[in-house]
C-alpha cells in the first residue's frame, strides 16, 4: 500500500487518528516531526531556533521525501509541510493525502487547553481571543494547500475514545473504497 499522508492544522488530530488508523489499517505510522527530532537529536523548537524556519523546513522537506518512499505506513505531517516547496504536490505524487479538516470551535477547544498550549510554543502564551485570531489568519494562509488533498476529512469529532474509533473507520472505509 502507497503512503498515507495527513495533512492539517495544530490540533486537529493528525497524531490522534494516525495513530489509531495505523492499528486499525496493521501498518506503520510515522510522525514526521518526531521522526526528525529522532534523527537530529533536537527538538523541533531547538531546530528552529538553530537554523531558522528556513533550515527546518529544508530538513523537513529532506525527511519527506525519505519517509515518503515508504509502503504501508501513514505519515502524520507537521501543519507546515504541506506549504512549503512542492511538498504537497509530492505527496499527492505519492500516496494518498487526507486532509484533516475540524471547525474553528474543535481547533480552540483543543488548542486551549494548557498541556496543549505548553508543547506549542508559538500558542503559549495567547489568550483564547488572541488563539482564535491566530487560527483564523493562519488558517486562511494554509486552506489552499491543505484543499490539494486527494480526500477531506471531517476531524471535528475526536473528543473521546468512541469518537475516535467510529472516525478511524469512517476514515478507513473511505481509503479503502478510494472516495
Amino acid at each position: 500500500m502507497k503512503p498515507i499522508f495527513l495533512v492539517g492544522y495544530m490540533g486537529c488530530g493528525k497524531t490522534t487518528m494516525g495513530r489509531s488508523l495505523s492499528k486499525y489499517l496493521n501498518i506503520s505510522f510515522i510522525d514526521l516531526d518526531l521522526f526528525i527530532e529522532a534523527r537530529f537529536r533536537r527538538s523541533v523548537k531547538d531546530i528552529f531556533n538553530e537554523r531558522g524556519e528556513n533550515g527546518f523546513r529544508q530538513i523537513e522537506y529532506n525527511v519527506l521525501r525519505e519517509v515518503g518512499e515508504f509502503e504501508d505506513v501513514i505519515i502524520s505531517c507537521g501543519g507546515g509541510t504541506p506549504c512549503h516547496y512542492d511538498n504537497m504536490e509530492y505527496m499527492n505524487s505519492r500516496g494518498t493525502t487526507v486532509f484533516l479538516n475540524a471547525s474553528h470551535e474543535a481547533l480552540l477547544r483543543r488548542l486551549s487547553i494548557p498541556t496543549a498550549k505548553a508543547k506549542r510554543p508559538i500558542i503559549a502564551q495567547k489568550s483564547n481571543e488572541e488563539l482564535s485570531q491566530f487560527i483564523t489568519e493562519a488558517m486562511k494562509q494554509r486552506v489552499p494547500h491543505y484543499t490539494k488533498a486527494s480526500l477531506i476529512f471531517d476531524s471535528s469529532y475526536l473528543e473521546d475514545s468512541s469518537q475516535v474509533a467510529e472516525s478511524t473507520e469512517n476514515l478507513a472505509k473511505q481509503l479503502i473504497s478510494g472516495s
